[in-house]
């Protein structure tokens, strides 16, 4: 069964800095791509970054380039986001995203809200 189980999230003052995880199960995680996702209230879902299946190659939301590192650990099948200098715009529920081929799967998502 495949299982993503997203934690770290929580309540930070703007400036501040979380580290997402990602835990994954019930699928060969190295072979799969992954990505953060967010989703604010009232606003469509989007994708923040994304990581190939080695790690090699990252890509991120013109938004959060600098702010964020996408980072995996194969042997721990675990992906992460460093979030780093957070505003109030960063504020939603951030979501885990396996794809390979046509398979894929999302986490049950980590609130993130950014407030002084």
């Amino acid at each position: 069964q495949v299982q993503l189980v997203e934690s770290g999230g929580g309540l930070v003052q703007p400036g501040g800095s979380l580290r997402l995880s990602c835990a994954a199960s019930g699928f060969t995680f190295s072979l799969y791509a992954m990505s953060w996702y967010r989703q604010a209230p009232g606003k469509e879902r989007e994708l923040v970054a994304r990581i190939t299946s080695t790690g090699g190659s990252t890509n991120y939301l013109d938004s959060v380039k600098g702010r964020f590192t996408i980072s995996r650990d194969n042997a721990k099948n675990t992906v992460y986001l460093q979030m780093n200098s957070l505003k109030p715009e960063d504020t939603a529920v951030y979501y885990c995203y396996a794809w390979r081929l046509s398979a894929s799967s999302w986490g049950q998502g980590t609130q993130v809200t950014v407030s002084s």
